[in-house]
């Protein structure tokens, strides 16, 4: 091996750098000849996705598990996660879908005609069964109305009630984000694709336009379309038994644990969370206090409004309100940011999606605490009652306009106008004297 001289570096010889004023100049004359666009199916990165694919995974290279010559990590088959490329997740059918759940936004008006042309559509031209909610049939509105005589013909069920898991193939959702959430509420274990038009308010989650809902409903039954898995929660909340509680063994997904002596000791209840578990202080004028456990492990205690424990597609809701970042929803994560913490370095964090939470009133609390599920199912938690969560095996299967990413994107930029601001001037070269 040769000797390096002192002061002369050793490999391929180094390209010369371009000087600032040409590296001004080259930036300058780029930013010129860019499109200005504040929507992103107009902007040059869509178009050239148009005429190129992706060849990278999403989930980017395997790590290597090799360090060194002598060094490598121990393999653990078990512990391994094959996870797909979410650029390549696309929705086939086993089956031709025969059955479609229709969710409607209650109480709204502007609804009615386009649920009708939908679930006549669905009926006659597709000759599929349709099922709605038992409410919105007895909507006074249509109820009253002859005209809606053909939709006497659907099935309906009641929440609560009905167990819809081994009848439904395909759900469509008619209004905001909401009917998205309450679709993933009537489904605890796995849940059909969801495809959802945008007739509500924001929408970011509902990224089809209603115009042309045949053509669309079309492609998604012929099948080959992209699809998002928006992961989920597995909630487990625990209750001790205290004097006045009914010793009913189930109800409403209630249930109860008996020990040897026959008495009531602990309560369970079971949820499947799309955006987020809220933690907070409830009606008191008192701080939340309350302990946060990650794998049995005490990490931090929350003192103040309270705290969030959101999926990366709740990140995008309450958590970005919160001060969290927004996370896209094929980034395996779950996020945990305080609501108003009396802490100037309490910042929102993100764990792995494995890791199990668990919440609990710290024994200082001078108050009870709240808690709900995706805005519902509101109640109280006392000293002894816990929260645990961690990421659940049944995500929601959500159609794509176009991919994951663009369709993301586009929600940021079109619904949280995502960093939408005056452009700065252009400033001339100007030659030195």
């Amino acid at each position: 091996m040769e000797e390096a001289s002192p002061g002369v570096p050793v490999g391929p010889r180094p390209r010369p750098q371009p000087q600032p004023r040409e590296l001004e100049r080259g930036l300058c004359s780029r930013l010129r000849g860019r499109a200005k666009c504040r929507s992103l199916s107009a902007s040059p990165a869509l178009i050239a996705s148009k005429v190129s694919r992706r060849t990278q995974s999403l989930h980017g290279p395997s790590p290597a598990t090799k360090f060194g010559p002598k060094a490598c990590m121990v393999q653990n088959p078990k512990a391994v996660m094959h996870i797909q490329d979410p650029a390549s997740q696309k929705l086939t059918w086993n089956k031709p879908p025969r059955s479609i759940l229709v969710i409607k936004k209650i109480q709204d008006d502007r609804l009615l005609q386009p649920f009708k042309e939908l679930c006549i559509f669905l009926m006659e031209v597709k000759e599929m069964i349709v099922y709605v909610e038992k409410k919105v049939l007895e909507d006074p509105t249509i109820a009253n109305d002859e005209s809606f005589g053909q939709l006497k013909k659907l099935c309906t069920f009641r929440e609560g009630f009905d167990d819809l898991s081994d009848r439904i193939d395909f759900i469509i959702c008619l209004g905001g984000d909401g009917t998205l959430l309450y679709a993933s509420s009537l489904f605890q274990d796995s849940v059909p694709p969801v495809m959802a038009f945008h007739l509500g308010s924001l929408g970011f989650l509902t990224p089809f336009n209603f115009d042309t809902y045949q053509s669309q409903v079309t492609q998604v039954i012929e099948g080959n379309v992209a699809i998002t898995l928006r992961s989920r929660l597995k909630v487990k909340v625990t209750k001790e038994n205290r004097p006045g509680h009914p010793r009913a063994v189930e109800e409403n997904g209630l249930i109860d644990t008996r020990c040897g002596d026959g008495l009531l000791r602990k309560r369970t209840s079971h949820y499947q969370v799309l955006n987020e578990v809220v933690v907070d202080r409830g009606p008191s004028s008192y701080l939340s206090n309350v302990d946060l456990f990650l794998d049995g492990r005490l990490i931090t205690t929350v003192q103040g409004d309270g705290v969030i424990v959101s999926t990366p597609t709740g990140s995008t809701a309450y958590a970005a309100a919160a001060g969290a970042s927004m996370i896209h929803p094929n980034v395996p994560a779950i996020m945990i940011t305080p609501i108003c913490p009396h802490s100037l370095s309490f910042r929102p964090i993100v764990v792995p999606a494995g890791v199990e939470l668990q919440i609990m009133l710290s024994p200082d609390a001078r108050n009870t605490a709240w808690v709900s599920f995706d805005g519902r199912k509101r109640q109280e938690i006392c000293h002894g009652d816990s929260i645990s969560i961690t990421t659940s095996c049944y995500p929601v299967p959500s159609i794509c306009f176009r991919d994951p990413v663009n369709d993301w994107f586009e929600s940021l930029a079109e619904c949280l106008h995502w960093n939408v601001r005056k452009k700065q001037s252009y400033l001339p070269d100007m030659e030195d004297d």
